[in-house]
């Protein structure tokens, strides 16, 4: 069975707060039990290597 999650971002804004952003898919719970991580684009997110916003960041897993 396919169970909805939010993918909440880990990047940072230039004020060093999270961004908030998230998106939603689904997982199987069954064969996938731990808590899912990927690297997703943030268009929120600071990047301080170049001064601008927006880079790939991993999102977690989180409550949805």
């Amino acid at each position: 069975m396919r169970d909805k999650i939010k993918m909440v971002s880990t990047g940072l804004t230039k004020a060093g707060k999270k961004t908030g952003t998230f998106r939603t898919t689904t997982k199987n719970k069954r064969t996938t039990t731990e808590k899912l991580r990927k690297k997703y684009f943030d268009r929120r997110a600071y990047n301080a290597a170049t001064g601008k916003t927006g880079m790939h960041v991993v999102f977690e897993e989180g409550k949805i």
